[in-house]
């Protein structure tokens, strides 16, 4: 059976064999260079990197389940199932789906210009609103005028 993503992502065809040990893949193939958490707004290409990232990590990802239920599949029609192995290679598609949903969640949050959610009726609102469009409820903590600039008591124990 041959791997439809292969000739997206330039990998073998064949899934692996439970008898080979996973390839030690240097550290940069593992992990795409770091994603800022929020880019800033004013700079467009930010969104048009995340936007091309979100695509690699979604053929990374495609390709990870790929291998990993070729692999399942090798050790289990020749009886012998390495847990150990499987338990490695679901680990990296584990950290690479974990890094695509925050990638998609950046790009949602970006795309919305959605900050959060109203505690009272869960209506989503920008950064900077003060008040819920929707029910009108404040989106700040309030704090008593008169605990402003004093400082915090501190623990019992700790004077």
């Amino acid at each position: 059976m041959r791997n439809p993503l292969s000739q997206i992502t330039g990998r073998r065809s064949e899934p692996a064999s439970a008898y080979d040990e996973p390839e030690a893949p240097s550290p940069d193939a593992l992990s795409p260079a770091p994603v800022p958490l929020r880019p800033p707004r004013r700079y467009p290409e930010h969104s048009v990197d995340l936007e091309r990232l979100r695509d690699q990590l979604t053929a990374r990802v495609a390709e990870l389940q790929w291998d990993l239920g070729g692999l399942v599949y090798e050790m289990a029609i020749r009886d012998r199932i390495r847990v150990d192995v499987l338990v490695r290679r679901a680990a990296q598609l584990q950290d690479a789906d974990s890094e695509l949903g925050e990638v998609q969640r950046i790009l949602r949050m970006e795309h919305t210009g959605t900050a959060g959610t109203c505690a009272s009726c869960g209506a989503p609102h920008s950064s900077g609103a003060v008040f819920c469009w929707q029910c009108g409820h404040s989106l700040l903590e309030q704090v008593a005028s008169d605990a402003i600039g004093v400082p915090a008591p501190a623990p019992p124990g700790f004077a």
